[in-house]
């Protein structure tokens, strides 16, 4: 009996030539497991696809509900945004997509598993790390790291070859990733830092200049830094996401140009568009300005950018990363409220912040003086604080007589 591999399978580009070159090149049965993490593909094509291509078996995961409420929240609520501007949504869906890989090999009697991330990018890393925590004694087989294909070019000359179907074409050559989170975009005239993105390369935002001529303003409810409702609807998570991305997609939120430093050590172009995921970031960080503690609030500032690393570099099924969670669950007791935005042309602005924990105190905010604070308090206060300037300025002053 032949031995089985199990393909992540998405049906692009990369993938799609992966079927026959595993048949080619292993004596093995492919599995082909499709991922359903919101890409809005036809997922019925693809199977149909996959079973065209040489698979022996197709398995659909729905992943959808799992991906926002076990990654994409958690992430959201440490605050992990990747140098300052990447919302991660491909390092995030990596994990989960190969932890299910994982599953459906073990129940399979599979003795491999298989991807199309290339040996230059950071995929290869999130997916394989996950099989090495997960399932050890699987072999990985990377076809990127073994065949003699050089480029996107080849790719699709194989695939000619072969008679396989595919999207891309020569002038269309972006390599793409979507989610219910974001869409990313790489390749093409991306691949020169000094080019501007095409407008056709934008798949999900309008530009400032297609958005409305006027403002639209979004209520965004929260529970323990949970997303739970939109203009005081409550919604499934799936149903507010998309919800949110419709939203701030027609008002030209979301989008990012980005030169990243990839965890194998090369800097990298690519464009991001996260319109949903971008109001539900802007509005947890002003609630959490509301009602978190001012050192918890800052301590916490310095768990994120750990966090948003560790997801980055697919270091998701770590000891550390579950010990983070911990803390950042702690964090989150309180942050139960709605912030309203304003959207306008690609900008966003808040219209309003509300919570029963809210720490701001207008008896204590405003320049009115009340009883409520004593300001002979700040003399002692401020002098205890100046004690060490104060020795080392007279020390200074003693030693230049």
């Amino acid at each position: 009996m032949p031995k089985k591999v199990v393909l992540a399978y998405s049906g692009g580009l990369d993938t799609s030539i992966i079927i026959p070159w595993l048949k080619e090149n292993y004596d093995y049965d492919v599995i082909a497991m499709i991922a359903d993490v919101g890409q809005g593909d036809d997922i019925e094509a693809v199977v149909k696809k996959a079973y065209a291509t040489g698979a022996s078996n197709v398995i659909v995961e729905d992943l959808r509900e799992e991906f926002l409420t076990g990654y994409v929240f958690s992430s959201l609520k440490a605050g992990a945004v990747y140098e300052h501007k990447y919302l991660l949504g491909t390092s995030m869906a990596r994990p989960v997509i190969a932890k299910h890989q994982v599953g459906v090999a073990l129940r399979e009697g599979a003795t491999a598993v298989a991807h199309g991330c290339t040996g230059k990018g950071n995929d290869q890393v999130r997916f394989e790390l996950t099989y090495q925590a997960l399932a050890p004694e699987l072999k990985v087989i990377a076809p990127w790291r073994e065949w003699d294909l050089k480029s996107r070019e080849d790719c699709l000359d194989y695939a000619a070859a072969h008679g396989i179907p595919v999207a891309q074409s020569r002038e269309k050559i972006h390599s793409r990733d979507r989610n219910l989170w974001h869409v990313s975009h790489e390749g093409g005239e991306l691949e020169e830092a000094g080019n501007a993105p095409f407008a056709s390369t934008w798949q999900l935002t309008k530009s400032p200049q297609e958005a409305p001529d006027r403002e639209e303003q979004v209520e965004i409810g929260f529970e323990q830094g949970v997303p739970i409702s939109v203009n005081g609807l409550n919604m499934d998570p799936v149903s507010l996401v998309e919800l949110l991305n419709e939203i701030g997609g027609r008002n030209a939120i979301g989008r990012i140009d980005l030169v990243e430093n990839r965890f194998v050590g090369i800097k990298s172009r690519g464009c991001y568009e996260t319109p949903g995921g971008t109001l539900l970031l802007t509005a947890h960080r002003e609630l959490e300005a509301l009602c978190l503690d001012r050192d918890l609030m800052h301590y916490k500032q310095h768990v994120g950018l750990k966090y948003a690393e560790l997801v980055y570099f697919g270091l998701w099924f770590t000891p550390l990363r579950e010990a983070l969670d911990a803390f950042v669950e702690s964090t989150q007791k309180d942050v139960t409220g709605t912030v309203a935005l304003s959207l306008y042309k690609g900008n966003i602005s808040v219209a309003s912040r509300k919570s029963e924990y809210s720490l701001y105190r207008s008896d204590l905010s405003s320049f009115t003086m009340g009883d409520s604070y004593d300001q002979k308090d700040a003399e002692g206060f401020i002098r205890i604080l100046g004690l060490p300037s104060r020795s080392r300025a007279q020390l200074h002053q003693e030693v230049a007589k």
